[in-house]
């Protein structure tokens, strides 16, 4: 079976809407078959009360691209997706503009996906550098 990008991300799309990804403005803008990117804008609606981007917007964007890749690699009609641990390494301050955080598969096991998420701005400059650890479970009926 082919990768079918634009399906995909349709797919994330309708996922998102009236969860905290559409409140954050997070929109999923590129994937492939080991990687997923989404993009959030940085305003004030994601900072913190000194003007800049807040880090728990930076993790919520992470945790959604992150899980949200987990997806590809699993069949939505029998398992699930739930993460389990993340870290995050905030590494430069950002006040306005745009994030893109890009989800790389470091490990597909039958139950654990481990990611490396990479959060830069419009000028690849790293912002923050993630991990998430995702479980696959069966699919609750």
């Amino acid at each position: 079976m082919s990768f079918d990008k634009d399906k995909v991300l349709a797919q994330f799309h309708k996922m998102c809407q009236n969860t905290l990804m559409e409140t954050l403005e997070i929109e999923f803008i590129d994937a492939g078959e080991d990687f997923l990117t989404a993009k959030m804008p940085v305003n004030p609606r994601v900072h913190q009360p000194m003007g800049l981007l807040h880090g728990g917007a930076s993790v919520a964007l992470a945790e959604s691209v992150g899980s949200a890749a987990s997806l590809m690699f699993v069949n939505p009609e029998l398992q699930e997706v739930r993460g389990i641990e993340i870290s995050a390494n905030h590494l430069k301050s950002k006040r306005e503009g745009t994030v893109y955080a890009t989800a790389r598969i470091l490990h597909k096991g039958r139950s654990i996906h481990l990611w490396e998420i990479r959060i830069v701005d419009e000028n690849d400059s790293l912002i923050s550098l993630c991990k998430l650890s995702n479980m696959v479970l069966p699919r609750r009926r």
